[in-house]
């Protein structure tokens, strides 16, 4: 059986995972420069050693509640074949291995954004992982 590594982050009060192999580094807040005319769900760039890179909000994305203004984000940076981008997440948890037989379809519950973008879950102690589709919540797939 084929084995897995999710990179686990947290949104609101929900557990979403991405493939540890697309995860590029995680950083807390940083610096960023808004982008006028950008759709909401484009929060600004951020300046990575030199490289630009477009960070986006998944809490706009999914359509849950704002960050207390007080929260920062933490920075999931993803590398991509065009340049890295950054998933602005509430708190970054842990990378779990699982077998790719426990990934299962979303349940039929699933309404809203969260349908369009979670492709599978997994169940969990204590939580259900939702895997999402990075590209789809970005818009920057092909």
């Amino acid at each position: 059986m084929a084995s897995i590594q999710m990179c686990t982050f947290t949104l609101h009060r929900y557990l979403f995972g991405v493939d540890v192999r697309q995860v590029q580094e995680v950083l807390r807040s940083q610096p960023m420069t808004r982008v006028p005319l950008a759709p909401p769900l484009v929060r600004g760039l951020i300046n990575l050693r030199g490289q630009i890179v477009t960070a986006f909000d998944l809490r706009e994305r999914l359509g849950l509640p704002k960050r207390d203004a007080d929260r920062e984000p933490v920075n999931v940076v993803l590398r991509r074949d065009e340049g890295a981008i950054a998933l602005l997440v509430d708190d970054i948890g842990d990378v779990v291995e699982m077998d790719e037989n426990m990934l299962e379809r979303p349940p039929h519950t699933f309404r809203g954004p969260a349908a369009e973008l979670v492709r599978r879950v997994v169940q969990m102690p204590g939580a259900l992982l939702c895997v999402m589709d990075t590209d789809l919540a970005t818009g920057t797939g092909d």
